[in-house]
């Protein structure tokens, strides 16, 4: 399958975001990721093994998982859709030209990032130990996004209005964003040595720093809405001091300052 055919497939499932913008990378993101691998299978699956199966199934499922998700809050959750609120009115104002950029933008993003599985499939390349280390790194991004999602959704239900710092959200503030840059490096590390061209190596490698940038901008974003809504809160303040906003471990606990990344 060609690099530009994923371009289509993301360009297709991520059109949602006509409707309103921010649809453009959120549940247009995760319908493409999973229409992108549903169609890898459609193509290669008679030349499959049972690893790449799996490889490309968990693509389905993340995508559909995390494209679903983001539709369901966007409905049901009151307080979610008065953080939408705004955004809904940007995108009434925005013209087509923008839209159009950022809709281009998320499908050449969006082929870059599953590109690596899709080179190992095109390239014939044999089931190796570093498919099976990539699998599993991946997987374990989706478990962690998954438990993320799930542990602030239960948060929240018991108090709306109070920032979440239990579970996962004790390691990193957040939990979730670090499970997407899990499940990427996962992705790539799958096509380092099925990659047959310097173009391949670029795509991948692009598509994986690219995501980086993407989520580290998300902390930012969140970051900087969490001090609109909770920066006088004491509990909060001490929180922000002790927890690394996103890497484990890593002594960095804001990203505030850094303007390159667009909130």
């Amino acid at each position: 399958m060609p690099f530009w055919v994923l371009l289509v497939v993301g360009l297709a499932f991520s059109s949602v975001g006509f409707l309103m913008y921010i649809y453009f990378f959120s549940v247009g993101y995760g319908f493409s990721v999973a229409a992108i691998g549903a169609a890898l299978l459609i193509a290669y699956g008679g030349r499959m093994g049972i690893p790449e199966i799996l490889l490309c199934g968990l693509l389905v499922f993340y995508g559909l998982r995390l494209g679903t998700f983001l539709l369901y809050r966007d409905v049901k959750s009151d307080g979610y859709r008065k953080i939408l609120n705004p955004e809904r009115d940007r995108s009434r104002g925005m013209t087509l030209g923008p839209k159009l950029a950022i809709w281009i933008s998320c499908a050449v993003l969006y082929a870059l990032m599953t590109s690596p599985v899709c080179f190992r499939l095109q390239n014939g390349a044999k089931a190796d130990a570093m498919l099976w280390v990539g699998f599993a790194v991946m997987l374990s991004g989706v478990v962690l996004e998954l438990a993320a999602d799930i542990q602030k959704s239960l948060a929240k239900k018991k108090d709306s209005g109070r920032f979440v710092d239990t579970g996962l959200y004790r390691l990193v503030r957040c939990p979730n964003y670090l499970g997407e840059l899990v499940l990427w490096f996962g992705v790539y590390l799958t096509g380092t040595t099925a990659f047959a061209s310097l173009w391949q190596w670029i795509a991948g490698t692009l598509g994986d720093l690219l995501i980086a940038y993407v989520m580290f901008s998300g902390a930012r974003r969140l970051e900087l809405r969490q001090e609109r809504n909770y920066g006088e809160d004491p509990e909060y303040r001490a929180y922000v001091r002790r927890t690394p906003i996103l890497l484990p471990f890593v002594p960095l606990y804001s990203v505030k300052k850094y303007g390159f990344l667009i909130a």
